[in-house]
């Protein structure tokens, strides 16, 4: 069940992701939240850092980490606004994330339902999934990003 809370912090993964798009990145943006308070905010940074890993999810856990201290965050919640691929998929579970909180379905390319579901798999840690928080909001602003990428210039 979706509660104000998760509207909320949606909504701050929402503007990181917008802050991509204005850099011409895909428009992905995550927060990650302890104890009521936002420890970490990010938004992809491929073509900017010129690195594969640089998802938005990966670049919250990092800071999310060196913000703890510790490479665990298993009390924390991830909000994303596209539902994660495989390798944020294994980086929270690695991480050991308590709840993901994704917006919009990647039906192309992501693992927590979509193509198939790692969360469900067996491994040392779950994690709970919860998806369509704000998918209409993140799902259109992915939706008129590719659409400008297409148009001529």
């Amino acid at each position: 069940m979706t509660n104000k809370d998760d509207i909320y912090y949606m909504g701050l993964a929402l503007k990181e992701a917008k802050k991509a798009a204005l850099k011409n990145e895909v428009p992905v943006g995550a927060v990650i939240v302890l104890d009521d308070k936002v420890i970490a905010k990010a938004y992809n940074r491929r073509v900017e850092k010129e690195q594969t890993h640089a998802h938005a999810e990966m670049l919250a856990i990092m800071k999310a980490n060196k913000k703890v201290g510790s490479w665990i965050l298993e009390e924390c919640k991830l909000y994303v606004t596209l539902e994660p691929c495989p390798m944020c998929a294994g980086a929270i579970i690695q991480s050991r994330i308590k709840t993901v909180y994704y917006g919009a379905k990647d039906p192309k390319g992501g693992v927590a339902g979509s193509t198939i579901n790692l969360f469900d798999v067996k491994f040392n840690h779950q994690v709970e999934v919860i998806g369509g928080i704000l998918e209409e909001a993140c799902s259109t602003e992915l939706k008129q990003f590719f659409k400008n990428l297409r148009q001529p210039k």
